[in-house]
């Protein structure tokens, strides 16, 4: 695992290099980070020479990717002095009532589900498993904080990723961090496609509670236990509602 003690920054750690299709893949990553919370609307996003050299493409690629990005309306650009690149998209409000269809066929969302169910506990395990630092547990707690604090649901589902993604940070491995990712990016289009229920938001957010005193109190049993009993709790509301 990772020996570094100051592994609290989710850019860090969820931007990784763009392999294959580079320009596509840079899109998608940016696009990821920004969907779920990584980068915040309002937030500038990192200089340039910074985000190309953590993606390990060209500053000819990242542009060319940030320009999707502008065009599809997730950041804007101000030039000059003081110039740069912010985040606007705001987070979408998940539906009062379940309309429309999920992209996924059934098999697709089980197989997420499942994957899910794999990696998140075990991310937990190893997240408990590690002597944290006091700037990470203060970081995991914060995290868990904006989860309460979220005054909608949209603010609450960017948080609950943001906790998530960071429980995954603190395993200090950087494929769970890419599987959690992968994981999140899935179950947010899931979501999106019901309706926010303020008793299971409630339930969540006990859940979450046992996860965090898990990982701070060292008990990786206890921690991935508690992940796969909020993993099978929401696993269950997406299979009743979505079918």
């Amino acid at each position: 695992m990772n020996d570094e003690s100051s592994l609290t920054s989710l850019p860090d750690v969820v931007l990784r290099p763009a392999g294959g299709n580079v320009f596509e893949a840079t899109v998608e990553q940016l696009a990821t980070a920004i969907r779920l919370g990584v980068f915040t609307e309002g937030e500038q996003l990192p200089p340039e020479r910074e985000l190309a050299e953590r993606l390990s493409v060209s500053r000819n690629t990242l542009r060319d990717a940030i320009a999707a990005l502008r065009e599809s309306g997730l950041v804007t650009t101000r030039q000059g002095r003081g110039g740069g690149t912010w985040v606007t998209y705001a987070a979408e409000h998940p539906p009062s009532a379940v309309s429309g269809s999920f992209v996924r066929s059934g098999a697709s969302m089980l197989d997420a589900l499942t994957f899910r169910r794999v990696v998140e506990p075990g991310a937990a395990w190893v997240a408990a498993a590690q002597t944290l630092a006091g700037d990470q547990r203060a970081w995991l707690t914060d995290c868990l904080r904006e989860v309460d604090d979220a005054p909608d649901a949209a603010a609450h589902r960017v948080a609950d990723s943001r906790l998530h993604l960071a429980i995954a940070t603190l395993s200090g491995s950087p494929m769970l961090v890419e599987a959690v990712t992968r994981s999140q990016s899935a179950l947010h289009d899931m979501l999106m496609a019901i309706p926010v229920l303020k008793r299971n938001i409630e339930h969540s957010n006990d859940q979450h509670h046992q996860v965090v005193g898990a990982i701070l109190a060292g008990d990786a049993p206890g921690a991935r236990a508690a992940m796969e009993e909020h993993c099978d709790a929401t696993s269950a509301l997406l299979r009743g509602l979505i079918g």
